[in-house]
This record gives structure tokens, C-alpha cells and sequence, in this order.
């Protein structure tokens, strides 16, 4: 009988991975820190790759100290820094450009742009936000207008955008081998393109911002079962949550 759950904590500064049992006790825990990348004044990069690297070696880590295998849990849940965005390749697995991190700032004309018509809170009845440079709305739009190729892999679907817990579930799942390409409410609530009241992505604000529907990930509840892992050493064990880390 499976006893024991996971969970991957991909945070602003580290990757985590915690092994709880049926009381809710921590059995076992592993970490790892990743480079914060300064690029120029105000921008703020991580690289997907390490830090997928990163949550692969703290997994094993944690299983190893508390002598357990994929086949002792019930179950995975992932819970991640939000807004922090990254458009990947579908084919080769590969990132388009590092992850724009929640705090980067590059998107500020952006922000001025769309502030003109409207104000700061011109999105708000839909999306319960304000504009601002934190979301991933403007981040992706920064990405699909300065980096070579990005906007028409975006929209023929090749390129994928996603913020976290969509970049590791994707890979988790099967990455290039028919990974699910998910995000849950709580996170895409966070983008600016989020309908609150169908908790869908809103064709108008796709168009508003220059979006294509086609790099979307699917949005799912934050509690259900969202895959089975193919990646070891979680091979076998099921993805049942994903929730934004605050």
C-alpha cells in the first residue's frame, strides 16, 4: 500500500523535493539552488534546463534518504514560482530563450503601452489583476516579438509556452513523446489571460495582447489526476496537483 506522497517545490531560488507520509510529516527532503541570471538592468532570467536538471537530481535525492521508490507514492504534486515564463520547442524539447522571471521588469513599455487605453485596472473584471510587469501575458509577448522564429512557432504550435509547473509536467509526462502540455487555475490565473468566471483562456484578451491560442497549455483543476510520469526516477508514480506557490 502506497503511503507516502510527493511533492516538487521549483521556487524562485532553488528545487526542492519533499517526501511526506500519511500524517502529513516530512519523511525526507533534498534541495538545490539555481543561477539567477542578470542579463542587463531589470531583466531576470533562469535557464529551464538546469532547472529541470535540478528537480530531477533533489527527487532522487529525497527517495534515496528515505529508501523509497516511484511505486511507495500515491501520488506527485508540483508547486512553483508563478509568472515565470518560458516558451519551449515541441519537437527537440529544447527552450526558445531562458525564463523570463516574475520579477524581471523588461516588459515596463509594455505595460505603458496598454495603460493608455484604459488605465491600470482595464483588465481587472475579467482577469481580477492590474496591469503590470509581474504577469506572463507581457512576458510571452516580449519573448514572441524579440526572439528569432519564436511568434511563428508559437503559431503553428510547434513552440509551447508555459510557466513552471507546465514546463516540468510537460517533461514529466514524456516531454517530445507526447508530453501534456497542462497549467492549473492557479497559475493561469497569474498571465492576464485568464477568464475568472469561465477559468478559460479569453479570446480577447489573446487578441488584446497578441497571443496565439495555439501555444496554450490546456488549464486544468489544481487537484486531479493530470498524467502518469515516464521519467525515472518517478517512473510510474502519478501527477496529481499542481497549485502556484502562493
Amino acid at each position: 500500500m502506497t503511503q507516502f506522497v510527493g511533492a516538487i517545490d521549483q521556487g524562485t531560488t532553488s528545487s526542492r523535493f519533499i517526501v511526506f507520509d500519511r500524517q502529513g510529516a516530512i519523511l525526507a527532503v533534498a534541495q538545490k539552488e539555481h543561477r539567477q541570471i542578470y542579463a542587463r538592468p531589470g531583466w531576470v532570467e533562469h535557464d529551464p534546463m538546469e532547472i529541470l536538471a535540478n528537480t530531477q537530481e533533489v527527487i532522487g535525492a529525497a527517495l534515496a534518504r528515505a529508501n523509497l521508490t516511484a511505486a511507495d507514492l500515491a501520488g506527485i504534486g508540483i508547486t512553483n514560482q508563478r509568472e515565470t515564463t518560458l516558451l519551449w520547442d515541441r519537437d527537440t524539447g529544447r527552450p526558445l530563450c531562458n525564463a523570463l522571471v516574475w520579477m524581471d521588469t523588461r516588459t515596463d513599455e509594455l505595460v505603458q503601452h496598454y495603460l493608455r487605453d484604459g488605465g491600470r485596472d482595464r483588465f481587472r473584471d475579467k482577469t481580477g489583476l492590474p496591469l503590470a510587469t509581474y504577469f506572463s501575458a507581457l512576458k510571452l509577448r516580449w519573448i514572441l516579438d524579440n526572439v528569432d522564429g519564436a511568434r511563428a512557432q508559437a503559431e503553428s504550435g510547434r513552440a509551447l509556452f508555459g510557466t513552471i509547473d507546465s514546463w516540468l509536467a510537460w517533461n514529466l509526462t514524456g516531454g517530445p513523446d507526447d508530453g501534456t502540455h497542462i497549467t492549473d487555475v492557479t497559475n493561469a490565473s497569474r498571465t492576464l489571460l485568464m477568464n475568472l468566471a469561465t477559468c478559460q483562456w479569453d479570446g480577447d484578451l489573446l487578441a488584446i495582447f497578441g497571443i496565439p491560442r495555439a501555444c496554450l497549455p490546456r488549464i486544468v483543476a489544481s487537484s486531479d489526476l493530470h498524467g502518469t510520469i515516464r521519467t525515472p526516477p518517478l517512473h510510474g508514480a502519478r501527477l496529481a496537483g499542481i497549485l502556484g506557490d502562493q
